[in-house]
């Protein structure tokens, strides 16, 4: 998938008079890429559009303007677009009770490392995670990490062929999966492999 460059932004001029329309259509987008796994996680599968997004909501909300700045938030951002053999996600453990969501942090320590993707006829594929900074301590886990599922190219092939594709956790605190992800969703996450 092409990352980002300058040529695809837009000035927050032009922007602000799109918005509403971009993130209606954002909106929509992300019905297809957003996974609920389990009660308290969520796996939010980005893409070029969803960072298009992202990028822009910055420059305007920091009202960034400058080629430096622009540059920054590219910088940033592109990271997140898959590559075409992988997925690219912000995994994130939500529990709205503070003191709940202490606690289970602290039980849920790796989870990170036991969360998998994985095609049918093939073995589970665990992410990449946090290659941009540490996101736990050996006292817990944080509520967001970014990860990186990488396939080979049979996982690819068997997923344009129709093979299933189940995602899951399989952590002692957390036991949660979807078996076979179906219809319009495993169509946008195929569509990112090459």
């Amino acid at each position: 998938m092409q990352k980002l460059t300058r040529q695809d932004l837009h000035s927050l001029e032009d922007y602000s008079a799109m918005r509403d329309d971009f993130r209606a259509q954002i909106i929509k987008h992300k019905k297809n890429r957003v996974l609920q796994v389990g009660p308290n996680v969520t796996m939010h599968f980005e893409d070029r559009l969803v960072m298009q997004y992202q990028i822009q909501e910055m420059l305007r909300a920091e009202k960034i303007f400058e080629s430096n700045g622009i540059q920054e938030e590219l910088d940033a951002y592109n990271p997140m677009i898959p590559d075409g053999s992988n997925w690219k996600v912000t995994f994130m453990i939500e529990f709205p009770d503070p003191d709940e969501r202490a606690v289970r942090l602290r039980e849920m320590l790796g989870i990170e490392d036991a969360t998998y993707v994985q095609v049918s006829g093939h073995g589970k594929v665990h992410p990449i995670s946090d290659e941009d900074l540490p996101r736990e301590t050996a006292e817990k886990t944080s509520s967001v990490h970014f990860m990186r599922f990488e396939l080979t190219q049979e996982m690819v092939n068997a997923l344009k062929e129709g093979a299933a594709l189940s995602v899951g956790i399989d952590h002692p605190e957390y036991q949660h999966a979807i078996e076979a992800l179906s219809g319009s969703m495993r169509d946008s996450l195929v569509a990112d492999l090459d």
